[in-house]
């Protein structure tokens, strides 16, 4: 099975005529797999065929077999909004946003350059055209402009990727991503009582792995609406344990019921404090495409000139 090239974070866009820009979309990662039958994986290889079913008969409709590496999104006014994914009753139409094709009629074409592989995708759209499939478009050179773009549109960034870079299943250099501003995923270990008219659940206290150690990295309580409320409380209700599962545990000031570290959301942010925990972080959605395992607090590279 391939797995997913992922981008490391920087700090800063930069210019280079050596690399290609695209817009971060804000979704679920997905490998879209066509043999006898179509395959859509998350990142955690997880079957999204059932949640996309429109996207999946799209992709059974194109003659051959190939792979291709993209997002899957809901856009709203011009910008992709991951929030629009999350509830149990999806808001909008799922778009299927395609940025590599990793195999052809069993032709690996992961060892050639990302610029090759990306006009070979754009001919192979334009042959197949959907209104679910969407060619993810880049720009060369100039990440600074993109970047200004992103802030403006209030994207959540955009990804860097040398033009000549073959596909590789690993965490990579050779891709990098610039946020607009700092997101991180987080696993839920418990949740504190609602106050005043609020009802299911105050805040989530949330955390991280750190050398397989369940970390505290804060609790956030804002960018809910009731509905989000009582879908997440419904989840989490089915995870109560006794313990606290962090390492160290922290001193809420109001009750807690703990859960077994499983459930994975997705967190904006102001900053770090010196003490490692996050500075007004607001709910952006849950995150069912990822492992809990995997989630470690995202630190920068600084030199993406290397």
């Amino acid at each position: 099975m391939i797995k997913l090239m992922l981008a490391t974070l920087i700090k800063e866009p930069f210019n280079d005529k050596e690399w290609v820009f695209e817009v971060k979309w804000d979704g679920y990662r997905a490998l879209a797999f066509k043999t006898k039958k179509v395959e859509l994986l998350s990142r955690n290889e997880k079957s999204l065929n059932t949640r996309f079913p429109l996207i999946v008969k799209e992709i059974e409709k194109i003659p051959g077999t190939f792979i291709l590496d993209g997002e899957i999104i809901v856009l709203e006014k011009g910008r992709s909004k991951f929030q629009l994914l999350q509830h149990s009753k999806q808001e909008g139409t799922p778009t299927y946003c395609v940025f590599d094709i990793l195999q052809y009629n069993g032709i690996d074409l992961t060892e050639l350059p990302l610029i090759q592989r990306k006009e070979f995708l754009r001919k192979f759209l334009q042959k197949n055209p959907s209104p679910y499939l969407h060619f993810s478009q880049h720009i060369e050179k100039f990440g600074k402009r993109l970047f200004e773009q992103a802030k403006k549109k209030g994207w959540e960034g955009i990804i860097a990727k040398k033009k000549m870079s073959p596909y590789r299943s690993t965490r990579s250099k050779e891709w990098l991503k610039i946020k607009t501003k700092m997101r991180q995923e987080l696993v839920i270990g418990g949740f504190t009582q609602p106050r005043g008219s609020r009802k299911y659940f105050g805040s989530l206290l949330v955390g991280v792995y750190e050398k397989g150690l369940f970390v505290y990295a804060g609790h956030v309580g804002g960018g809910f609406n009731e509905k989000l409320l009582k879908e997440i409380y419904q989840k989490m209700i089915k995870l109560q344990r006794k313990k606290c599962p962090f390492h160290i545990p922290p001193k809420p000031n109001s009750a807690v019921t703990w859960l077994q570290p499983k459930l994975v959301c997705e967190v904006a942010f102001a900053e770090w404090t010196q003490d490692a925990l996050m500075r007004q972080p607001i709910f952006q959605g849950m995150r069912e495409d990822k492992s809990a395992k995997e989630v470690t607090r995202e630190k920068e590279w600084m030199n993406p000139s290397d």
